[in-house]
């Protein structure tokens, strides 16, 4: 799901403001999540609140507005593979962070391979990579967020909670930093855009898949896994991206792309190999 988000946001910011699209999107999920799981839990301490509060700050608004907004200021290619530097990012914090996640060389040697993978299957033969720096900038800053999301989370996986209810606490604390930048924003509620199909298909599939249910998913992996090997799975993002448009699109996939496939999951392969040997 989240290798398809991209192609739904950039479709929404015909109409909807990065910000629109965020808050949108995690209403929705909250929604779905408060359905699964009904009922309030507390938290022991005012530690454990504050996790989650730097959570919904982290993962929820700060990560996803600046992917949002680098969208507009960038190619979709470039976010593409920016934000594939997340499992680096989130390795190097975690290193220093959490003692039980330790690096080894061949994680550096599988994070290159995939990085040069992930690059030819994004340019997919078209070698067209533009340089615009605030974009680039912006999405450079969501890496660093996802990965102290990614930290916090370790953290929050070792409290017991459900992890259908820690999401949707997350979720709640993302939509309440939005909340301050609503009136200053150029944000319009303006359901009337809901009535096109394709705009509310593409925010049910946001906030029902890629947020409510994605996030539960992942959530659970970094408390089962850890913060780096779940994170190393984002390089499969591109893959999965190339590989739909190929069955869902019809699009052409080049010897190029089919190389960076290779070189993705031979640096997953590597990556999360020593990873497991460490663990």
């Amino acid at each position: 799901m989240w290798g398809t988000t991209f192609i739904s946001t950039k479709v929404l910011l015909v109409e909807f403001t990065p910000l629109e699209i965020l808050f949108f999107r995690f209403i929705l999920g909250y929604i779905v999540l408060w359905a699964v799981y009904p009922r309030f839990f507390k938290t022991g301490r005012i530690r454990e609140e504050l996790l989650f509060a730097g959570a919904g700050l982290c993962g929820v608004t700060m990560y996803f507005l600046l992917e949002n907004i680098a969208l507009v200021h960038t190619l979709a290619s470039n976010v593409g593979i920016i934000v594939s530097l997340a499992p680096f990012i989130t390795a190097v914090l975690a290193h220093f962070l959490l003692k039980e996640e330790p690096l080894h060389l061949q994680f550096f040697i599988g994070f290159i391979v995939a990085i040069l993978g992930i690059v030819f299957i994004t340019l997919n033969g078209s070698y067209i990579l533009k340089l615009n720096p605030l974009g680039d900038v912006l999405a450079i800053l969501a890496c660093l967020f996802w990965g102290a999301y990614s930290i916090l989370m370790r953290h929050i996986s070792k409290l017991g909670y459900p992890a259908v209810g820690s999401t949707r606490r997350v979720f709640f604390y993302g939509l309440i930093f939005m909340l301050p930048v609503l009136p200053v924003s150029d944000f319009r509620l303006d359901l009337e855009r809901f009535a096109e199909g394709s705009h509310l298909l593409n925010l049910l599939f946001l906030g029902m898949g890629a947020s409510a249910l994605c996030f539960v998913t992942w959530n659970w992996s970094v408390g089962v896994l850890g913060a780096v090997k779940t994170s190393i799975y984002i390089y499969l993002v591109p893959v999965i991206t190339v590989t739909a448009s190929y069955l869902i699109l019809h699009e052409n996939i080049t010897g190029t792309a089919l190389l960076g496939t290779f070189l993705t999951l031979a640096g997953l392969f590597l990556s999360e190999k020593k990873t497991k040997k460490a663990k």
